[in-house]
């Protein structure tokens, strides 16, 4: 196979920039034998690629199928958002301005700082609360308190509302108990309702809080396939394959307009999504821990889903850039691929 496939696949890091620099220096390798050679990256489970609606190619790996149930991890915060763009749709919450004091103020501390009374939804969805983390080194004693959601609200501020990208998951749970005050319905249940016209896309097993509280970002199980089904549906603006309209194509719009920056990537991000240009096009991601991945390139109507071993982090150790290489490659394969067949 090329040199420069070799480079991004094998896992040799230090080369993987310089590889994908030179991406359109060779002829790219064919979708079937990329995939095939992906099987060199150790933690990779299933991908999927599909262009136009179309699968073009999958794999597995390891004894793993596309249709193999993993966690999706923070890769859920993006299926979260979603939620929140059909509640408002349905007008269940005014919009993304939508203060949450009143929804949740009943879980406020005793002395809280007024700063709390500004925190929108929106602000909830881009990370910029303004309150201390509850991911990372926070995690586990947020996840051992026993009301998640006043944990996450007794924070310190760390900044003001709409400042600096903060990346909490208890933001994401935040609203995921914002969807259930306001419909008295579960998390799980809204999904299982709202999105059951869109085939292949299924929750299995989803964390909850002591409260009863789906977990709102992490803990989520899905397939390949359900990523991918998940991800068609942002493609296709909101709606399934045989037009059914689940969101609206303003949602979509406006989740992936950059509000705000990663601090650990300088990646810009939206409403629940990552935005980052690969392979020298606009991309759209999701991200989970472990290498939890979905992709979408609307300028070449490309969704691609990649599962990964969720025990092992992603980012510290450049796996997370190496399965960016793998997109880089599937990009420059797809453009000269058909979206008529399936490989494999």
């Amino acid at each position: 196979m090329k040199r420069r496939a070799f480079l991004v696949l094998a896992g040799l890091a230090p080369f993987a920039s310089q590889a994908l620099a030179q991406q359109d220096a060779a002829p790219p390798v064919p979708l079937a034998t990329l995939l095939d050679d992906a099987a060199r990256l150790e933690n990779l489970k299933a991908v999927i690629v599909a262009r136009g609606g179309k699968v073009l190619a999958e794999r597995g790996y390891r004894g793993n199928s596309p249709d193999t149930s993993t966690n999706i991890k923070s890769a859920s915060k993006s299926v979260i958002s979603l939620l929140v763009g059909i509640a408002i749709d349905r007008k269940v919450l005014t919009g993304v301005d939508e203060r949450i004091a009143p929804i949740l103020g009943r879980d406020f501390p005793a002395e809280r700082d007024p700063r709390l009374d500004r925190i929108t939804v929106g602000n909830l969805l881009s990370m910029q609360s303004g309150l201390d983390r509850t991911s990372g080194p926070n995690y586990g004693r947020w996840v051992a308190s026993r009301n998640w959601v006043r944990f996450v609200l007794a924070q310190p501020f760390v900044d003001d509302p709409g400042g600096g990208m903060l990346y909490s998951t208890g933001s994401s749970h935040l609203l995921s108990a914002i969807l259930t005050r306001k419909t008295g319905r579960s998390t799980l249940d809204l999904a299982r309702d709202w999105l059951a016209p869109v085939k292949d896309f299924r929750i299995g097993g989803w964390d909850r809080d002591p409260q009863g509280i789906y977990l709102g970002g992490n803990q989520m199980a899905m397939s390949t396939r359900s990523l991918l089904a998940f991800g068609e549906l942002y493609r296709n603006g909101g709606a399934t394959p045989e037009g059914e309209r689940i969101v609206s194509p303003e949602w979509i719009e406006a989740s992936w307009v950059p509000r705000t920056n990663s601090v650990f990537s300088g990646d810009g991000y939206g409403y629940g999504w990552f935005l980052r240009r690969i392979g020298g096009e606009d991309v759209r991601y999701a991200w989970g821990f472990g290498g939890q991945m979905l992709y979408i390139v609307p300028s070449l109507g490309l969704t691609v889903a990649m599962t990964s071993d969720d025990g092992n982090p992603s980012a510290q150790s450049g796996y997370r850039d190496q399965l960016h290489g793998l997109l880089a490659e599937v990009i420059a394969s797809a453009r000269n691929a058909p979206a008529k067949t399936k490989e494999g």
